[in-house]
């Protein structure tokens, strides 16, 4: 069966380009125009992901992020006009897996699509679903971490980069290789997300952020999910 995506925004002439291209490439697609109908639609049909707009009449899509991430388990891509650094992280930390500015090449959203909803299959490089490094623990199945014992709180965007990482503990991944993976891009050179995200995930692990030794910062490669100093300090 196809995927189903909900598309909400409120430009009709960019709605029926975006909605005919994706029914072309076998997506099903249902469409929305007004923020406050989006929460009732996606709880009752769970489409496998929202293509959510941030300027919408009704309700901001920047709030159907927030009221929707802890209700809905599926992918949000939000896909906006406002090419602003600060709207990419705020709609990231509000629960956004992915953020798109306008306007967008199709086959660019078709790739950003297709690397959400494989990660939602669970295409991950390795068969283990649960990691354990002295007082963390990350469970795949269940998309849950803890830090001795007490469940920590994250993002979808920051679940799968964690269990990226951890997944492949000991090697250097570059920041290319995560935006491909995460993102379906390459790195740019320019895109600060995934430092940003690297940060956040650095506090809850208990890392010190001057010189990190949990998640390393190997200078000109890429990022380095260390297999030692797993000690229980809170």
């Amino acid at each position: 069966m196809s995927a189903t995506i909900l598309l909400v925004e409120d430009d009709d002439r960019l709605a029926d380009l975006v909605s005919a291209y994706l029914v072309k490439h076998g997506y099903q697609v249902s469409r929305l125009s007004r923020g406050d109908e989006v929460e009732a639609k996606v709880l009752q049909d769970k489409p496998d992901l929202l293509i959510l707009d941030v300027m919408l009449p009704g309700k901001e899509g920047f709030d159907i992020c927030r009221d929707l991430r802890q209700r809905y388990a599926g992918r949000i891509l939000i896909m906006t006009a406002r090419d602003e650094d600060v709207d990419e992280i705020l709609g990231l930390e509000l629960g956004a897996d992915d953020y798109l500015a306008k306007p967008v090449e199709p086959r660019r959203l078709l790739a950003r699509i297709r690397a959400l909803l494989r990660r939602a299959g669970g295409d991950d490089a390795t068969d283990v679903d649960t990691l354990v490094f002295g007082c963390f623990s990350i469970c795949r199945s269940t998309r849950e971490a803890a830090w001795c014992g007490e469940s920590m709180e994250l993002t979808t965007a920051e679940f799968d980069l964690l269990w990226m990482l951890a997944s492949q503990a000991g090697h250097i991944l570059s920041r290319d290789t995560i935006m491909e993976e995460l993102r379906g891009i390459g790195f740019d050179g320019a895109d600060r997300s995934i430092d940003a995200r690297i940060s956040r995930l650095r506090k809850k692990l208990h890392d010190n952020p001057d010189a990190p030794t949990r998640i390393k910062t190997v200078r000109g490669k890429g990022y380095l999910f260390s297999r030692s100093d797993w000690e229980q300090d809170k």
